[in-house]
């Protein structure tokens, strides 16, 4: 299995069809037709005793999923008096990549900051602010995450005790941070955990009066994480018991160009190690790292990075997915009871490219299976999702940076690689099947019309002449001859 596979875990799964007893069990005032899927909702509350005004349409979690998701309510005239945003959340949906990169930045450097990067800026769309959604006509619960749930009276119970009521639900409760467990002082202070903004505020903060920073984990929060440390010229080391830098999809020469770089920004690798122990000083705080061979590192802050967990609670109930985790919908997003949805992180989805289920916890997915979503929920839409698995990461872009990384990745890293290009900036792999035919293709610092051909090569993946593709001079050269074999 490639590591893309086991990074978005998928394996294959068939829905239940809509006249099975798990779909009849749950009574559901919605229209279903079995050639169309969901006509129309015809929801009308006139009970009274809930919490919430616009009770058609619900939204739990209020993340980049349900901002994209709102937007595309409000595009079918179908947001106002209608919706009802529920969010554990104090502040209105962002695009939440913003947090690990340009939030984290010093003040003299200038930091991304709310309201700049609400969604749906991300994509080139209007800047939704909470007098957004209050033009709109969209009820948002902030701050009030829900902790009960009643398929069958169709309710939702929040921590402060209010009942709310739904016709249709999304469930868009994304994923937590994967936390060290308390004995090993995963909750000391200093010892920090971003998933939102409230958590980058506290890194911040952290940041302002640090010397010396540990962050745990060579993925993506530890890469963007450490390069934003960077930038505020601390004394920075990440440590990861893999053998390289994001291990599920960089190859070791990939990877070692990086690190390499990373090295001249004045960051240090711990690679091959685990951690043991989060020790503290005499005020509390963290102040040293013990390693699983027996060395210790001092430290004022530590930044975990080690993975997240879909948040599933509290609805279990409508169906889990036992190998990727999540909530198991169909290429609709549909769950296995009538009326309710899961998006986002949250989603084990068909994967209909690959033929397989998987769980993406990506950006690009949280827009477009809300959009898919929304659209299944108030048209005739029936299209199968058809996800093209996208990665991407942006670093060292702070003013005064010597070196900007900007890179993509597309498709499924499954088969040999080609390397093409020498860092200075460019530098392209591509994985070939036995085949030879392109799986998957990444690109550091390319264009936009080279970033623009990335996703046509993945999908359509062409079968191309190996060794002209190892010969190729240069990345330019290498695209060209990927580009000629979809003819």
């Amino acid at each position: 299995m490639s590591s893309v596979s086991r990074l978005i875990m998928a394996i294959s799964l068939r829905m239940p069809p809509l006249s099975s007893p798990l779909h009849s069990k749950w009574p559901c005032r919605t229209t279903w037709n079995p050639s169309v899927g969901l006509i129309r909702r015809s929801f009308a509350v006139k009970a009274s005793g809930f919490a919430n005004e616009n009770r058609e349409f619900v939204i739990v979690g209020g993340g980049n999923a349900a901002g994209y998701a709102a937007r595309t309510f409000v595009e079918h005239g179908m947001a106002d008096g209608k919706l009802c945003i529920v969010s554990k959340e104090a502040v209105a949906p962002y695009e939440r990549p913003a947090l690990t990169k340009g939030y984290l930045f010093p003040a003299d450097k200038k930091p991304a900051r709310l309201p700049g990067f609400h969604t749906c800026v991300g994509s080139g769309g209007e800047r939704q602010t909470p007098d957004w959604y209050k033009d709109h006509g969209i009820e948002v619960l902030y701050q009030d995450p829900v902790v009960g749930f009643d398929a069958q009276a169709q309710t939702l119970t929040t921590s402060s005790g209010k009942l709310l009521k739904y016709g249709s639900l999304i469930i868009s409760t994304g994923c937590s941070a994967t936390r060290l467990p308390e004995k090993s002082g995963g909750n000391l202070p200093g010892v920090h955990y971003i998933r939102d903004v409230s958590d980058a505020d506290s890194l911040v903060s952290s940041l302002e009066r640090a010397q010396k920073v540990v962050v745990i984990g060579g993925g993506y929060i530890g890469m963007e994480v450490s390069a934003a440390a960077a930038g505020w010229n601390l004394d920075t080391t990440i440590i990861f018991p893999e053998d390289h830098l994001m291990p599920r999809l960089f190859t070791s020469s990939l990877a070692r160009r990086y690190e390499e770089l990373f090295h001249k920004m004045g960051i240090r690798f711990l690679k091959g190690v685990r951690i043991d122990q989060l020790e503290a000083g005499p005020n509390g705080r963290v102040a040293t790292v013990k390693l699983g061979n027996g060395n210790t590192i001092v430290t004022d802050t530590v930044i975990v990075g080690i993975g997240a967990k879909p948040v599933v609670s509290p609805f279990e109930m409508v169906g889990l997915n036992t190998s990727v985790g999540g909530i198991q919908v169909d290429s609709l997003f549909r769950t296995s009871i009538p009326g309710i949805f899961a998006i986002g992180d949250v989603a084990a989805f068909p994967l209909k490219i690959y033929n397989r289920v998987a769980r993406v916890e990506h950006v690009d997915h949280a827009r477009k299976s809300a959009q898919h979503c929304v659209r299944t929920l108030l048209t005739s839409h029936t299209q199968p999702y058809d996800y093209l698995p996208y990665f991407y990461s942006r670093v060292f872009e702070y003013e005064g940076s010597t070196r900007k990384v900007w890179w993509q990745f597309y498709g499924d890293n499954i088969g040999d690689t080609i390397e093409v290009g020498n860092f200075d900036p460019k530098i392209a792999t591509f994985w070939l099947d036995s085949d030879n035919r392109l799986k998957g293709v990444f690109l550091e610092s390319g264009n936009p019309e080279e970033f623009e051909l990335l996703p046509q090569l993945a999908r359509r993946q062409p079968v191309i002449d190996r060794a002209k593709l190892k010969d190729a001079p240069s990345v330019e050269a290498a695209l060209e001859i990927a580009k000629n074999s979809m003819s």
